[in-house]
């Protein structure tokens, strides 16, 4: 019949998009993990240290900093100056090794960073997260973000100027800072760098920092020769040796920027390793490389010009990833000045910091640094509610249940539409076999009729996919929003739903922990042997929706209707909790609600009797 076929039609392609995102995105995550874990180990031991960053240009194996701008007033095929003294660091050199050999640091204490920064080349090379830490345990250690060369995964921001005559003596990373006065870089206590080349030039920088994640570079030059200068302020943010990422279609992690255009760019590590530079010329934006749950971005001034470019290269056999910028080049008279203020990020992506700073600092587009994906307008928006909520109740988890209310009462009007078309299909049910009986060797007659009873009692029989095709964006947009941000990121429910980002750690398989045994390295099927409370719960409550319907006439719709929410438990097993406990409590919602429109509408709740169909009749004793 027509509505069970709709109704099964809409299940089947639910089925189908469930199955392939399970496939695609949730089934590998684990598996996923514990290969980036055993790569990152085995990264630790086989590869060579990295030599430091070759910028503003290097070896043509090297990462580079971009070209000068060909203008009048610098050389049309400028070769930049090498910095020198960078030296290649033995890999058995840990990050606090490195830290100690790299020379006088200053420290950065702040409520959200802490690090310090060398005076031997001034670059922002250690920062680490006060906030967040590797795992759930609070005990573990915190999120290092960027880590100086010559330690196993160099990550590090670099700001100076080029020189237009290649021949005047710049600052580079073999360069010793004087600082100016003492104490640790607090938002309250800039740090003060100056330096001669013995040339007559001085360069004096500032570094300032906010109380969260902003750092503000500012960039002075003065002139003590007799002939102009012509300098191209430059920024770049380097990366050694391909990080894992989790390779997810619905995430990037990679290169990541935006043009004055208000266009966003995003390159993957695979698709610029070995492969010619992207370069953009543009007005303001920002650029820089991004992880899930945190990333370094550069800032140029918003209204100048300038070249950015995406790079990949090579020290020895370690890839090396740069996000950089050259600004146009400025002129410094004899005796004179010149300035330049910058701005860089390095910090967590949470999302009322980073929307902040695009609005105090004017930073183009600056909230795509978070991936809210193609459908943004549904996926910023229930972050926003969720956040709202869970300022209210200092949970997550009862802000998605408050959230999922909310979402029900929005498509109040349609579920009910729904549900009493669904009454009203119970209504007729007897009709409906009797017009089946009537014209069963007539299938066309057999359609007209049953439109005919349709139209007369005014039932939609398309009705019955509204409950589940309306969860559907709504189901997407939520996991979107527990998988990158970070905000959800370790964040508990109750009782041992301790990361609602995370899947529910209990399993079935091993009696919920009782038998010390992981399902989950078992080969190929492993992954699918992880079977946790909640998912069982929204099985039980998608079973009990489903019973409260009566059953298919058709015996192959009926075993598919009966076999629905088993299949739905184990397909949203790996899901994320959070997204678990929506789809458990939507379900529970929508029985209530059901029940009182089909009550009101006077169709019998046949659950029970459905319940009771499943168990086996004795068979009578003359049945020999």
């Amino acid at each position: 019949m027509v509505d069970q076929k709709n109704t099964l039609l809409a299940i089947v392609l639910s089925v189908i998009v469930l199955v392939g995102w399970q496939y695609f995105f949730a089934a590998p995550q684990l598996e996923k993990q514990k290969q980036i874990q055993q790569q990152q180990q085995q990264q630790q031991q086989t590869k060579t240290g990295p030599q430091g960053p070759q910028a503003p240009t290097a070896s043509p194996t090297g990462p580079q900093s971009p070209s000068a701008p060909q203008t009048p007033a610098a050389p049309q095929t400028q070769s930049q100056p090498q910095v020198p003294g960078t030296v290649q660091r033995p890999a058995a050199l840990t990050r606090d090794q490195v830290l100690a050999a790299s020379g006088t640091r200053v420290q950065i204490e702040t409520p959200r960073l802490r690090g310090s920064i060398a005076l031997k080349g001034a670059r922002i090379d250690d920062v680490s997260l006060n906030d967040y830490r590797e795992t759930v345990d609070p005990k573990s250690p915190n999120i290092i973000l960027l880590a100086p060369s010559g330690s196993p995964q160099p990550f590090y921001a670099e700001f100076g100027w080029v020189a237009g005559d290649q021949k005047t003596k710049m600052p580079d990373a073999d360069t010793v800072w004087t600082r100016e006065g003492s104490g640790a870089l607090t938002p309250e206590s800039p740090l003060r760098l100056t330096w001669n080349n013995g040339e007559g030039i001085t360069f004096r920088r500032t570094i300032s920092i906010d109380r969260n994640y902003m750092f503000k570079i500012a960039d002075e030059v003065e002139n003590g020769t007799q002939q102009a200068l012509q300098l191209f302020p430059y920024a770049l943010v380097s990366r050694h040796g391909t990080p894992q990422v989790l390779g997810y279609y619905i995430l990037h992690e990679g290169l990541i920027g935006v043009t004055g255009d208000n266009k966003l760019h995003e390159v993957q590590y695979a698709s610029i390793a070995d492969k010619p530079a992207q370069t953009f010329k543009t007005t303001g934006g920002w650029f820089g490389i991004t992880d899930k749950y945190w990333a370094a971005a550069l800032i140029p001034p918003q209204t100048a010009t300038m070249s950015a470019r995406f790079s990949s290269g090579s020290l020895g056999p370690v890839k090396t990833y740069q996000s950089d910028y050259l600004l146009d080049g400025i002129t410094v008279a004899p005796s004179a000045k010149a300035q330049n203020l910058s701005q860089f990020f390095a910090g967590a992506k949470e999302t009322a910091i980073i929307d902040g700073y695009e609005k105090s600092d004017s930073i183009k587009n600056f909230e795509l640094m978070i991936d809210w994906g193609w459908f943004y307008f549904i996926t910023k928006p229930l972050f926003k509610a969720i956040d709202y909520f869970f300022r209210l109740t200092g949970n997550f988890g009862y802000s998605i249940l408050i959230v999922t209310v909310l979402i029900k009462i929005l498509f109040f009007w349609f579920a009910n539409k729904s549900y009493a078309s669904m009454a009203k299909m119970k209504m007729v049910q007897p009709m409906m076999e009797e017009i089946r009986k009537r014209f069963a060797d007539d299938k066309t007659a057999q359609q007209q009729a049953l439109m005919e009873l349709y139209k007369k009692e005014k039932i939609n029989p398309l009705a019955g996919c509204w409950p589940i095709l309306i969860q559907i964006p709504v189901f997407f947009a939520l996991y979107k929003v527990l998988f990158v941000t970070i905000e959800m990121r370790h964040a508990p429910f109750i009782g041992w739903i301790r990361d609602l980002s995370a899947q529910d750690p209990t399993n079935l398989f091993n009696l919920f922990g009782l038998i010390p045994f992981d399902p989950t390295v078992i080969p190929v099927f492993g992954q699918f042997l992880h079977l946790g409370i909640w998912p069982i719960f929204m099985g039980i409550t998608m079973w009990v929706q489903m019973k409260m319907n009566p059953s298919p006439p058709d015996p192959t719709q009926k075993m598919i209707f009966d076999w629905m929410p088993l299949i739905f438990t184990f397909l949203l097993a790996s899901f994320p909790a959070g997204l678990v406990i929506y789809w458990t409590w939507n379900n529970f919602l929508s029985v209530l609600q059901q029940g009182v429109i089909m009550k009101r509408n006077g169709a019998k709740i046949e659950l029970w009797d459905n319940v009771r169909a499943l168990v086996p009749k004795k068979k009578a004793a003359n049945d020999n």
